[in-house]
């Protein structure tokens, strides 16, 4: 007569789907992952506030502790109600329960009766198998408040930006309130309705003793005083780490099953994600990024070339294919209009629109602009738009701490954590590793002049194709010589070091085993290039990037633990060799300003790194503890700074490694020192292992092999000169020329990688 009857399996374990939350390193809540209409999150009794539980008592059921599921009163109630016209709820919070795990309501009042007597066998059942305490929790977890917001811990965090157990008498009210009509009563819609109402439950809460007088005076001459922060794949803590552990864990959830067997469903199961993202070190990322690029965007917009609009003027296509891929363009095109029409009303018409802000700040939006433009001018805009990535780990254990995909989730979802590009010269580091490891010393001197590849056609080039007298190896890792690493190259191989960074350092991507991968062409995200800075500070080890400690299921078991990922690369001695080389490029090489401007004298190691047209500028460095990157560019390379001294990446990627290590060193809650050590073996006795000034004597010298001549400085094929960009030490002129890289979409790279 009732239908289906839920089981008392199923009544001890009641499943209503619960969004699955992410939780940063020290439990702050980072995120959550719910189908639209489920965002719902559970809480214990004991952590939602004695005010929310008497003020739900008090207002949908006084005698909720008397009754076994069923109030006898209210139910006779039932009929003078209905012949006299009048409208009450005479549902206890227990039978409301029941409705909201296990019914539906019908509008058929023959088939709603039956649906009633089904709610009161259910109430009977939960109220003999749960306590009043656990029912009111229950509850709680599933009713909505508004806003798609479910379950009291939900809307706590949403609608005042606090735990569900800190929740005041006018707060606790509040949100009670909201249950009788949660958009009427939604405090951000209505806020004059939703005063009146919270202030009847705040009454209801004195007449059933469970507030005084006076607290009911209090309370209900205070405003509504909301902190409303709604959570979703956009706001939140790390949305780009986020959006990545997203899609990791949906290829674990199809992988792993529950104990009835059907798989874990990330939206619904309630699962709990926790995570290495330290909050603080978090912000600290986010605010460098922020600052920095900020600046560079104002010196980028004044370029010559940008204010001109010649860049598009050379880039046409581009527009076109930018113009397509639009939402606006594809409406259009669906309601019939010709692409010349089309094209017309982007180039002319101006519309209303928010776009992406690094100085203003919309209805408590950062980065939010309203403005007036043509699509066309939207589009140019937001491709201008600076863009960047930092990662920061834990070098020993490989834990992910900071992870900052781009400028803002919200208007550019490429992650650049994860995104290729060339790499510059931080491969260096990588070919110097190699070249110790293969019998070279710090201070082996060897040529600072032209290396021609005859078999690639191909030449090395330092600043205007000039060289210089022959360095120690600690030189030319410092000053970024690239005729150095070209002189490396041809000694070890370019088919050798393509394979120590295929098999060693685990670049995934294409590295082609030509010369010029010692300047940096390959293409490697920043992933997996601070995954393999690593072995550096880690002594020899690579650490596996780690951004998930353990999952638990709704019920707090733990049902899955991950833990650090370690394998030997090199030798330690190799790895302190290399830390102190690499320091050299902080004291007196292309990261001076690190000292200089920034003022930093921990003890700290790393590279910089620019490519062809300042395409891709990157720093990675590191302290004792901690390890960090960071990449600046565009996400079109035909973007760029035309200054070399702007677009270098020690004046782009290295400001904002600087400003988040300056942010972390000063947090002395973070256990992250400035006077922390490498604690490195002495050298070898004899040995000037780490002269960084070319003009002293060298340790050792090698033949001057394989240079090249004057004629060398032209391409072979096409007898023209080749382009170059260089990068510089802050205070004087550089001579390294870095590779370049082109669109791979509409001009396929040459042989040599250039």
């Amino acid at each position: 007569m009732f239908g289906y009857m839920p089981s008392m399996a199923e009544l001890e374990n009641p499943s209503a789907a619960l969004a699955s939350e992410v939780i940063a390193e020290d439990g702050t809540p980072m995120g959550k992952f719910y189908y639209a209409d489920e965002d719902r999150t559970a809480c214990a009794f004991k952590d939602i506030s004695p005010f929310a539980i008497n003020a739900l008592v008090a207002t949908e059921d006084e005698r909720f502790y008397e009754h076994s599921g069923i109030d006898p009163k209210s139910t006779l109630a039932i009929p003078f109600y209905l012949l006299t016209g009048r409208k009450r709820g005479s549902s206890t919070i227990t039978q409301q329960l029941a409705l909201n795990l296990f019914g539906t309501r019908s509008p058929n009042p023959v088939i709603r009766m039956f649906q009633k007597m089904k709610e009161w066998v259910l109430a009977i059942k939960l109220e003999r198998h749960f306590t009043k305490d656990e029912i009111l929790a229950l509850y709680l977890n599933t009713v909505g408040f508004g806003d798609n917001v479910k379950g009291i811990k939900n809307a706590s965090l949403t609608f005042f930006s606090k735990e569900p157990d800190q929740l005041n008498i006018q707060e606790a009210a509040t949100l009670i309130g909201m249950l009788k009509g949660n958009t009427l009563y939604n405090p951000r819609i209505n806020p004059r309705y939703a005063i009146d109402r919270r202030n009847t439950v705040i009454h209801k809460m004195e007449e059933n003793h469970y507030i005084t007088a006076s607290q009911e005076q209090s309370a209900s001459n205070t405003p509504i005083r909301l902190q409303y922060h709604k959570m979703n794949q956009n706001t939140g803590i790390a949305p780009y780490a986020r959006e990545y552990l997203r899609q990791y864990m949906k290829g674990w959830c199809a992988q792993h099953q529950k104990a009835d067997g059907d798989n874990y469903d990330l939206y619904s199961d309630g699962l709990k994600i926790y995570t290495t993202i330290n909050p603080r070190m978090q912000l600290y990322a986010e605010q460098a990024m922020d600052q920095h690029l900020a600046a560079l965007q104002i010196i980028f917009n004044q370029q010559h070339d940008i204010k001109n609009d010649a860049v598009w003027k050379r880039n046409k296509d581009y527009l076109t294919i930018f113009m397509k891929s639009s939402d606006r363009y594809r409406a259009m095109k669906a309601a019939g209009e010709s692409d010349a029409a089309i094209e017309n009303f982007f180039n002319t018409h101006k519309v209303k629109m928010r776009v992406f802000s690094w100085y203003h700040t919309t209805d408590n939006i950062p980065h939010t602009m309203d403005t007036t433009m043509t699509p066309m001018d939207s589009i140019k805009y937001m491709q201008q738009v600076i863009q960047g990535g930092f990662l920061a780990i834990d070098p020993e254990s490989g834990d992910i701490r900071a992870w900052v995909g781009g400028p803002d989730f919200r208007y550019f979802k490429n992650d650049h954590v994860l995104a290729t590009r060339q790499v510059g010269s931080t491969i260096k580091p990588f070919l110097y590793c190699f070249a110790i490891m293969n019998g070279f010393t710090p201070s082996t001197v060897v040529p600072d002049s032209p290396v021609y590849f005859p078999k690639y056609h191909w030449v090395s080039r330092n600043d205007v194709g000039g060289g210089g007298p022959p360095v120690p190896l600690t030189v030319g890792l410092a000053q970024s010589l690239n005729h150095v690493a070209a002189y490396l190259i041809k000694q070890l191989t370019p088919e050798a070091f393509a394979d120590f960074l295929k098999n060693r350092i685990d670049i995934s991507g294409n590295v082609p085993p030509y010369p010029s991968i010692a300047l940096g062409t390959p293409e490697i995200s920043l992933y997996e290039m601070v995954r393999g800075y690593s072995i550096f500070p880690n002594k020899g080890l690579m650490a596996e990037p780690l951004l998930i400690t353990r999952i638990e299921d709704r019920n707090g078991n733990i049902i899955a633990n991950f833990a650090p990922k370690k394998h030997e690369v090199i030798n330690s001695a190799f790895a302190s060799t290399m830390i102190r080389m690499m320091e050299g490029v902080i004291n007196s090489g292309t990261g001076a300003r690190i000292r200089g401007r920034y003022g930093m004298q921990a003890e700290l190691a790393g590279k910089t790194g620019t490519t062809n047209n300042n395409t891709d500028g990157w720093f990675i460095g590191y302290s004792p503890q901690l390890l960090a990157g960071a990449w600046v560019g565009f996400n079109y390379n035909f973007l760029h700074f035309n200054s070399t001294y702007i677009g270098q990446g020690a004046n782009t990627g290295l400001p904002i490694w600087a400003l988040f290590m300056k942010k972390v060193f000063a947090d002395n809650t973070l256990g992250i020192t400035s006077t922390a050590t490498f604690n490195l073996p002495a050298p070898p006795e004899g040995l000037n292992q780490f002269n960084y000034d070319p003009n002293l004597p060298p340790g050792q010298a090698v033949p001057n092999n394989g240079n090249g001549n004057a004629s060398d400085y032209f391409d072979v094929d096409n007898n023209q000169k080749k382009n170059s960009s260089h990068e510089k030490a802050p205070e004087k002129k550089g001579k390294s020329e870095e590779p370049g890289r082109t669109p791979k979409a509409l001009y396929p790279s040459s042989k040599d990688g250039k």
